[in-house]
């Protein structure tokens, strides 16, 4: 059996046991908003004790804060609720010493297309790049001011959660 056959019938194991899941709310009970890497080493449900139906878990390369973040944050609190974020980052994260002109100029010469508007948020500083993604939504004029917006690193070795901000 291949990946997508061995995945449907995940699902229909996951269908039959779904029993009660079905009448969950819409709103995130904990009012949370869960940032992090799309790294499938990362559990966030597991490392933060959640639940289904307790956060809204967004998930990208590198845990950056992007404009279609802030557009979800903005639908997160005014139609759902949340009152607070986790921004978590990771160690050995792929984007942590990755050169954005770099992969933009070998695409480019694979592709023949023009890069440009490419941006692969690639840093050098784990800590200093997420200190920066917390602040872009403590800046963001569309987020309010109250939004509790906190930043970790998970270890992917240990998978312990440290707070940095």
């Amino acid at each position: 059996m291949g990946i997508f056959e061995n995945c449907m019938q995940a699902n229909h194991d996951h269908a039959r046991a779904f029993g009660e899941r079905g009448q969950l709310d819409k709103h995130p009970a904990k009012h949370l908003v869960v940032l992090t890497c799309m790294d499938c080493r990362i559990q966030v449900e597991e490392a933060l004790g959640l639940k289904p139906g307790e956060a809204h878990i967004f998930r990208n390369a590198g845990g950056i804060v992007t404009d279609d973040v802030i557009r979800s944050l903005i639908l997160s609190y005014r139609f759902f609720g949340t009152q607070e974020v986790f921004v978590i980052n990771h160690t050995g994260c792929g984007l942590l010493g990755l050169y954005d002109d770099q992969l933009r100029k070998e695409l480019a010469l694979e592709t023949g297309t023009d890069t440009d508007g490419l941006e692969f948020y690639g840093f050098r500083d784990l800590e200093n790049n997420l200190k920066h993604q917390v602040q872009k939504i403590k800046e963001s004029p569309f987020i309010p001011k109250d939004m509790v917006v906190r930043g970790l690193i998970y270890d992917v070795k240990t998978g312990r959660l440290q707070v940095v901000i």
